[in-house]
């Protein structure tokens, strides 16, 4: 044989170029792809595809069964009860103050949105499903101190401008100037507005636009969206769905099949209405036919001479349900979501699986907070602050504490995080963190979202109310019953720390056993 003939190997000439360069039968031919290499613009270069994909995916948001409560699930988790502020300016008072109108501003709506409806949590929401579904929002810092949130479609251009992409206008160096926003006309059904551009900066140079998007690569102007890779995907799902649905319904029917001989004895008359479901009909070549409609319950008369035969469907097939798995598993992890988190069921893994699947979907949720944190959160605090310095009582600690202060704006946001899976083993292991110094209070509450500064105030607040109501009732109870003895601990046994025991005597009694014993109390 030839290939026995080391001669016979290098008669191929060898290449040491990739395979993915020549098209084949398990390569073949894409399209829509830059000549010469291009920015990531290119590819949603004709405007109305982009802007109708918006709406496609917005579709499958409404009308999918699967993708909205993918997508809530996912904002859910990424977004939850909202993130903590913390500013470190290095004045405590000045902290305090800041942190203190931040809050007051954000879970006011009538302070925080221009249209008076939603808080700052709502926008987090809001715009981390836009992202997700939408490509991307933007958020707009008003001079009345207001928010308003524009949607991706409202981000266009009425007329062809120079240097823009998708109603984003750029320079040179790809840095964003302004931003076109069409405004929507109150009546749906009404035109929208003419487009009005909006400097990125204001006068003073601090960022009014808040475009928040995920770009997949550094030249990318606009958000896409994350459903784009599993449209067709959605669109399977839907289709096997359907077609499962109406195979039960058939699965579900019964007939009366009636066979009329063809040697004309106990003949009955012809029936006028044979019992089939709607009737209509359909031209051939040869002639015109009529197609009989399935209905439950229906009774068939068959033409003399004609054989019926019944069926009963495989309900469901064999395949059905892996073929439905495998797509829900594709949907979810470009949602970055388990098929565990798919279906809120368990039952297809183990507690360790399911512990694995969540702890790398959460990978994925803190991703998502850190680009919401730096693309919403933080140029919206920045921007606050500069208005907050008007402020006569942020102004007197600026002068009191001017040499405490080392950034007005410093701050760090703490990102929501997730409660524990396994509350013992997870509970445990910060408690070996903190003995082994590996760790800080501040910051392994930090961790899971909340602040040690409220923490320990909230835990010195309820335990000093509960040890102040407890020596009221020693003071009643000493009153009226003298020589008792009772302290406060006797009513209040507050737990004690892990390792520590202590021991509660009598103090009278210790001076007794004392004198007994010819020594002070305190010997």
């Amino acid at each position: 044989m030839s290939w026995l003939n080391p001669a016979s190997w290098f008669k191929k000439k060898p290449t040491a170029d990739y395979d993915m360069s020549r098209d084949s039968r398990y390569n073949p031919r894409r399209y829509g792809l830059a000549p010469m290499g291009g920015p990531a613009d290119y590819h949603y270069r004709v405007e109305t595809d982009y802007y109708t994909d918006i709406e496609k995916a917005r579709d499958l948001d409404r009308n999918n069964s699967i993708i909205g409560t993918c997508l809530d699930r996912s904002v859910a988790n990424i977004v939850q009860s909202g993130f903590k502020l913390d500013p470190q300016t290095g004045s405590k008072r000045l902290d305090a103050l800041l942190w203190e109108k931040f809050n007051r501003w954000a879970t006011d709506a009538s302070q925080c949105d221009i249209a008076g409806e939603f808080c700052f949590r709502d926008f987090e929401m809001h715009a981390q499903r836009s992202v997700t579904r939408d490509g991307d929002c933007v958020v707009l810092g008003l001079n009345t101190g207001h928010l308003q949130f524009i949607e991706g479609h409202s981000i266009q251009t009425d007329s062809t401008q120079e240097d823009t992409v998708l109603g984003v206008k750029k320079d040179q160096y790809g840095a964003r100037v302004a931003y076109w926003i069409m405004q929507d006309d109150i009546d749906p059904q009404g035109r929208k507005e003419k487009a009005v551009p909006v400097p990125t900066l204001d006068e003073d140079g601090m960022r009014q636009v808040f475009h928040v998007y995920n770009p997949k690569r550094m030249s990318q102007t606009r958000g896409v969206s994350a459903l784009a890779a599993i449209f067709e995907s959605a669109g399977m799902l839907g289709d096997l769905q359907f077609a499962k649905l109406v195979q039960q319904q058939v699965a579900a029917c019964f007939a009366i099949l009636h066979q009329r001989p063809a040697n004309g004895s106990n003949t009955a008359l012809p029936v006028k209405n044979p019992g089939y479901g709607e009737r209509s009909t359909e031209t051939t070549p040869s002639g015109r036919r009529f197609l009989e409609g399935i209905v439950p319950g229906m009774e068939v008369f068959s033409d003399p001479g004609t054989k019926i035969e019944g069926f009963s469907p495989d309900t469901p097939s064999a395949g059905y349900f892996e073929q439905v798995k495998l797509i829900l598993q594709t949907i979810g992890v470009n949602l970055g979501l388990p098929l565990c988190l798919v279906l809120m069921d368990g039952s297809e893994t183990n507690f360790s699986g399911w512990r694995g699947a969540v702890d790398e979907a959460r990978k994925g949720f803190r991703f998502h907070q850190d680009n919401l944190i730096s693309r919403l959160h933080t140029p919206t605090y920045e921007w606050k602050v500069l208005q907050f310095l008007e402020d006569d009582d942020v102004k007197s600690i600026l002068t009191d504490d001017a040499e405490q202060i080392t950034n007005v704006f410093g701050h760090k946001w703490n990102a929501p995080r997730w409660s524990y899976i396994d509350p013992v083993g997870d509970g445990q292991g910060d408690e070996i963190r903190m003995k082994m110094t590996q760790t800080s209070r501040r910051r392994m509450h930090a961790e899971h979202g909340d602040e040690w500064e409220e923490i320990y105030s909230e835990q010195i607040d309820d335990h000093g109310d509960a040890i102040e109501k407890a020596l009221e009732r020693c003071t009643l109870i000493n009153g009226k019953y003298p020589g008792a003895g009772i302290q406060w601990f006797h009513l209040l046994p507050l737990p004690m720390a892990n390792g520590i025991q202590a021991t509660v005597q009598d103090p009278k009694l210790l001076s007794l056993q004392a004198r007994e014993q010819g020594a002070t109390p305190d010997a």
